[in-house]
């Protein structure tokens, strides 16, 4: 098999293997590893219809993850999509109206990044062993909302690994909140900033260039990782649902052979769309690829202007996942678009470090053509829920609800007639208030218990157990902190709970 090494997007390391690139999580240069190639799928999309979604997963990822042996890596994927999901297949997918809404949220905790950080924890206790580390690895991430409780869930109670998770204690939902202040597990810690999450992601990544802090955790045998989607073993699962959705469709004779189709993806730090976007590179009919903006719409300029400018007003909206003004995932496309060049790609990202702000070239913006930036107001996203219930029946949460408004958008100003693909990524049930409301104004009397209890009946399903559990769960993580202070947080911790 072809072997994949990992480059940082910024030129401090190179012909990194995937198990060190997976244990490292951000390269020593700030960087982000990169595949020195993206792989073609090395059989036709038509000999994978029918497989199963661990059969998928593992079809991919054996392309990237060539340093794992085909016995560690099955372990993973087998480990990763078990009975925590509450549907067979993994991934659903349900056609409503005349679009494909792709199910990601049926992991444990009912939101897309289930799908990836189910897996991580495995790949990445693998890599440690591979490797000979003996160091306890302590997962340091900041969360808009979702990857947060995700990556507890994965993590919690597994032997040689803690977790630390930042989040704005202002500006995630009810139910995100409550599902990682209640986190169990002895090797969890949940920290609330005074912060938006740009805030606490750049405090996350000034932990991780800290030479000094990295000399005192080595002396104690502890080294740092991530489970954002800074990772590549975050990002290289993602690929796969793309794969499997395409091929469930060849299955079901919804699409033909080689018919290409586009992807939307509501998007926030950018790795979900990459995910797609290398799915392309691999070979999997995709035309193009919209990437759905809320408000704080900094992805729709830059791919409308080339410029990419965080300089604005930061906007609390009802899909707050998408709350986020430095998309960090952007940066792996970047050095694509500059043609691998790491120098012209730490240039832009020292630019945006320092100014807030970078313009890319009018032959780099050529090369991602395939890329539409979209964008949906907080109206547009709520009429976009209410009216797709009202027409189907099918509810959707508030970030696949800036999705499909973007999506109607692109039909009416390109008149695509390809079978469009929309990424729904987390479940109703996660953003209640927000989704009943845009049904109806009337439902924001109820308290939020009686809001869910709506919605499990309007749509005739029953409440996750993911939602269930949380309900007169204790809450266990109160520290909160300022963001100065982070960095002195994550020391108490480590020192009295690691």
């Amino acid at each position: 098999m072809d072997q994949v090494l990992y480059n940082s997007t910024r030129g401090g390391e190179t012909g990194v293997t995937a198990s060190k690139a997976i244990l490292k999580g951000l390269a020593s240069d700030g960087g982000l590893f990169v595949p020195d190639h993206i792989p073609a799928l090395d059989k036709p999309v038509s000999a994978l219809a029918g497989k199963k979604y661990q059969e998928i997963a593992y079809e991919v990822m054996k392309l990237f993850f060539t340093d794992f042996t085909e016995e560690e890596l099955k372990a993973c994927i087998n480990a990763a999509y078990d009975e925590k999901f509450d549907a067979e297949e993994i991934v659903p997918l349900t056609k409503a109206g005349n679009d494909y809404y792709i199910e990601l949220y049926h992991g444990a905790t009912i939101a897309f990044k289930d799908m990836a950080l189910s897996i991580l924890p495995h790949l990445m206790t693998t890599s440690a062993k591979k490797n000979n580390i003996k160091d306890k690895i302590v997962i340091l991430t900041a969360t808009s909302g979702d990857t947060g409780k995700a990556a507890l869930a994965g993590f919690a109670d597994v032997p040689g690994t803690g977790i630390i998770v930042f989040f704005p204690k202002d500006g995630v939902s009810y139910i995100q909140k409550r599902q990682m202040v209640t986190q169990k597990g002895a090797n969890t810690a949940v920290v609330g900033i005074d912060g938006n999450f740009d805030d606490a992601q750049r405090g996350v990544k000034e932990m991780f260039g800290n030479k000094e802090l990295e000399a005192k955790l080595s002396a104690a045998g502890i080294r740092f990782s991530s489970a954002n989607s800074i990772n590549i073993g975050r990002l290289i699962p993602q690929i796969a649902y793309y794969v499997y959705t395409y091929t469930k469709l060849l299955a079901e004779g919804e699409i033909a052979e080689g018919e290409k189709m586009d992807v939307c993806v509501p998007t926030g730090n950018f790795g979900n769309i990459l995910a797609a976007y290398y799915a392309k590179c691999m070979g999997l009919p995709i035309e193009n690829l919209i990437c759905a903006s809320n408000d704080n719409k900094v992805l729709y300029d830059f791919f409308k202007t080339g410029k990419y400018d965080r300089n604005r007003e930061f906007m609390l909206t009802i899909s707050p996942s998408m709350d986020i003004l430095i998309s960090s995932n952007l940066e792996r496309l970047i050095y694509k678009m500059a043609g691998e060049d790491a120098a012209k790609t730490a240039e832009l990202m020292n630019a945006l470090k320092d100014g807030g702000v970078y313009t890319v070239t009018p032959d780099m913006k050529a090369k991602i053509s395939e890329f539409v930036g979209l964008f949906a107001t907080e109206e547009e996203t709520k009429a976009a829920i209410k009216d797709l219930y009202e027409k189907t029946n099918y509810v959707i949460d508030t970030h696949t609800g800036v999705a499909a408004a973007a999506v109607a958008k692109y039909k009416k100003e390109h008149g695509a007639d390809r079978k469009i693909m929309i990424a729904s990524t987390a479940s109703p049930y996660k953003f209640a208030r927000s989704v009943m409301t845009a049904i109806d104004p009337a439902y924001d009397a109820l308290d939020e218990w009686t809001l869910i209890d709506k919605l499990s009946e309007i749509t005739d399903t029953e409440l996750p157990p993911a939602i269930k559990d949380i309900k007169d769960a204790e809450v266990l993580h109160k520290t909160e902190c300022a963001t100065a202070d982070m960095q002195k947080t994550v020391e108490d911790i480590i020192s009295k709970q690691f």
